[in-house]
């Protein structure tokens, strides 16, 4: 058995000679890097949506019973759920999770 032929191979770890000082340096690096970064988004969202259909299978199989019997399923996806997506990468990943609305005390 061999790779079959047209299959494209890939580094599946970091480029080694990127330099996050100065990413222009070395512009088949910085494009490795981004294809590096893309791959590993694509991966953290596709475990998520994993974790999505599991959750819903345990709503559905557990019935009434769903908030017990699901809690940890609930807690894995809605960590895997933070800081992943496009356009995220700039906020802390606290920043994320829903909203906290302050209650002002009398």
């Amino acid at each position: 058995m061999g790779r079959k032929k047209g299959v494209p191979e890939f580094e599946e770890t970091r480029p080694d000679d990127f330099d996050p000082a100065n990413p222009y340096q070395d512009p088949v690096a910085m494009l490795e890097m981004r294809e590096h970064i893309v791959r590993e988004k694509w991966i953290d969202i596709e475990k998520a949506k994993i974790l999505r259909d599991k959750v819903r299978w345990c709503y559905r199989i557990e019935g009434v019973n769903h908030l017990q019997k699901c809690r940890h399923l609930v807690r894995q996806y809605l960590e895997a759920t933070r800081g992943i997506g496009w356009g995220k990468d700039g906020r802390h990943p606290s920043l994320h999770g829903p909203k906290v609305e302050e209650v002002e005390s009398e």
